[in-house]
């Protein structure tokens, strides 16, 4: 099937200093090629690729898992490695927690982690019935787009296919007990209100990663997707302070100066 306009994804060849931008479930590229433009602007090289099954038809990562999701940002921030001197990964929702589990196994090779709205867990009783519901509902209803700014829109599905659903709970109780296997330098934002994620998500990140260097920010004027949000230019700036500081040779000679 072919990408839908907007859902492509997006890549920047800049200076030594890259960053990884990984999207939601059901999402695709659009709801990050904002910060992603933000970031290539100020002279970063940016990746932010399209998840195997999104950005075409809810039918199409019903064939998907948690696997194939990892395997793209895998692959993705291996590449950034050959081409950068530092590497920072960052996402929203579960993209926020591909790009913790990528700090968790590659080590020094992450620089940093920009979290928003990190998605924990599979919330409700219905998460419990997933194993068995999948085999007998194809769908349920839709999470995209759950956005306070009038008139911006997220590019998802408006069905969340249960077989997908499923691989997402199994992958986020794996990465729970991978956590504390993260050390980076990490940023977490999260919305006040979120529809999507609770805000107990966040803090069970927060209480499980070993990370020494850890701000947290509250987003007050934004829903879950954050990044197209009232708060997105706040999103933005906070990510790229926090990446300037943690890479001191941005700004030299040969790359462009962040902030």
């Amino acid at each position: 099937m072919p990408v839908l306009p907007g859902a492509e994804p997006y890549r920047h060849d800049g200076g030594e200093v890259g960053v990884l931008l990984c999207h939601g479930f059901t999402g695709s590229p659009q709801s990050l090629r904002p910060w992603a433009e933000h970031h290539a602007a100020h002279g970063l090289t940016v990746s932010l690729p399209l998840l195997p099954g999104h950005g075409t038809r809810w039918e199409d990562m019903q064939l998907t898992g948690w696997q194939d999701w990892y395997a793209e940002v895998d692959r993705e921030l291996r590449l950034l490695s050959d081409r950068c001197s530092r590497v920072f990964v960052a996402g929203l929702s579960m993209g926020g927690a591909l790009a913790l589990r990528l700090a968790a196994r590659h080590g020094e090779r992450v620089a940093g982690v920009v979290a928003v709205n990190p998605a924990n867990r599979v919330h409700g009783l219905s998460a419990y019935a997933l194993p068995v519901a999948r085999h007998l509902v194809r769908t349920t209803k839709g999470i995209a787009s759950d956005i306070a700014k009038e008139g911006a829109a997220e590019l998802g599905y408006d069905r969340v296919p249960l077989h997908a659903a499923h691989s997402l709970r199994v992958f986020l109780r794996r990465l729970d007990g991978e956590l504390p296997q993260v050390t980076q330098p990490l940023l977490l934002l999260r919305s006040a209100q979120d529809h999507v994620v609770p805000a107990a998500d966040s803090a069970r990140v927060l209480s499980r990663v070993s990370s020494t260097d850890v701000t947290e920010l509250v987003l007050e004027h934004s829903y879950h997707v954050a990044t197209l949000d009232e708060d997105a230019d706040r999103v933005f700036e906070e990510s790229l302070a926090f990446i300037g500081r943690l890479a001191p040779s941005v700004g030299k000679e040969g790359t462009a100066a962040v902030g």
